[in-house]
This record gives structure tokens, C-alpha cells and sequence, in this order.
């Protein structure tokens, strides 16, 4: 459908502080969801609403409140972990569901070693949650998963990009929503993105 690159000042300024190797485990976590929240709010404002009656301490009136099923949130584990609160933040009724995957340290290809999804999923507003968009494989597979599962309204949210893996996923499903923090130079030999900040789960979760 599109690709959305984010302007904010605040978002940029964060990407910033979290490309410094000087930041440390709990300040980079804390940051991740902020920017993830951040870009949650630019993602969600096409959500449906429906109206309803509200009585207010002076009246009752007519209110908006969100349409249909609630928000299904899917971060690719390990390090799309990070960005969840910051979603569940905005929508806290979000159900969660969680898709791991690998890469090969030899060949950069994905391997799925788990899929569990909120019921209905068919039904709801899929947002998918990756820190780093890099070749695009594993974004690939994991709109694919979500596909094969009955998913069709499909958002990802990535916070740096290499410009390979937007093409590659928009070539692949360009039906769906792409929201990206910040889009970087390009992959090195390592395919991982220049100037990047280095490997997303290993700093979130202090295993560097």
C-alpha cells in the first residue's frame, strides 16, 4: 500500500541517541519503546471508530471510541520484544502474539522456530514490530506467516531500514502499511545496516 518515513523531530532525535555505542542496556530499552510509541501514534491514525453513548458529569453525548476487534501486536523475536510496551501503551486492550525466527550466520536467511497468534486474527489490525529492517527475510516470511493465518490487514513498523529490505518487502507484499523511523545508507558485507546501531536484541536484552 505505502511506505511512511518519520519526520517528527522527537523520533529522529531519539534514533539518534540509540545509535550511540556509549548507550547503555536500560537507557536503550527504555528509548526503543519510546520511539516505538512515538511511531504507534503516526501508524494508528487511520484506526476505525464507532460512536457511542457517554454520560458525562454534565451530560450524555455521542463519543468515538475505537471499531471492531482490537489491535493485534506481533513482534519478531527476539528483538521486537522491545518495541511492545510502547504499542500497549496507546492501546493497552492490544492482544499480543509472537513470531521467532533466526538468521543463519552463513547465509543471512530466516528460519522460523515459532508462530502463536491472537484468535481472529483475521478480523483484527495486525501491526508487526521489528527494530531493524536489514535484508528483509525475515519481514518477508513473517507477513507471509501472518497471511497463511488469515491476517490481511497488515502494518509493520520498523525503526531503522536499509533501503534492500524495503524494497524486498514491499516487493513481496506491497499490500502492506510500512512505517519506517529511519532509513539508512546500506547493508555491509555482514548485511547488517551502515550506520545502523548495531545488533538491535543484543542491545535490548544485554547480551552483547
Amino acid at each position: 500500500m505505502s511506505v511512511s518515513y518519520m519526520t517528527h523531530p522527537l523520533i529522529k532525535h531519539k534514533i539518534t541517541l540509540i545509535r550511540r555505542e556509549t548507550t547503555g542496556t536500560n537507557e536503550f530499552r527504555k528509548i526503543i519503546e519510546e520511539i516505538a510509541m512515538l511511531m504507534g501514534y503516526e501508524a494508528l491514525a487511520d484506526l476505525p471508530t464507532t460512536d457511542v453513548e457517554v454520560k458525562t458529569p454534565i451530560e450524555t453525548t455521542i463519543q468515538p471510541v475505537i471499531d471492531g476487534k482490537k489491535l493485534a501486536v506481533v513482534p519478531i523475536l527476539r528483538a521486537g520484544l522491545g518495541m511492545v510496551n510502547g504499542i500497549l501503551a496507546l492501546v493497552p486492550s492490544a492482544k499480543v502474539g509472537h513470531i521467532g525466527l533466526y538468521r543463519d550466520p552463513e547465509t543471512h536467511q530466516p528460519h522460523e522456530y515459532y508462530c502463536k497468534l491472537p484468535d481472529s486474527i483475521e478480523e483484527r489490525q495486525i501491526v508487526v514490530v521489528d527494530p531493524m529492517l536489514a535484508t528483509g527475510d525475515s519481514a518477508v516470511d513473517t507477513v507471509t506467516m501472518i497471511k497463511q493465518h488469515g491476517g490481511k490487514k497488515i502494518k509493520f513498523m520498523s525503526i531503522i531500514a536499509a533501503p534492500e529490505g524495503v524494497s524486498a518487502l514491499m516487493k513481496a507484499h506491497p499490500d502492506i502499511q510500512l512505517y519506517v523511523g529511519c532509513l539508512d545508507r546500506q547493508l555491509n558485507e555482514n548485511a547488517y545496516i551502515c550506520p545502523g546501531l548495531g545488533d538491535a536484541g543484543d542491545r535490548i536484552f544485554g547480551t552483547i
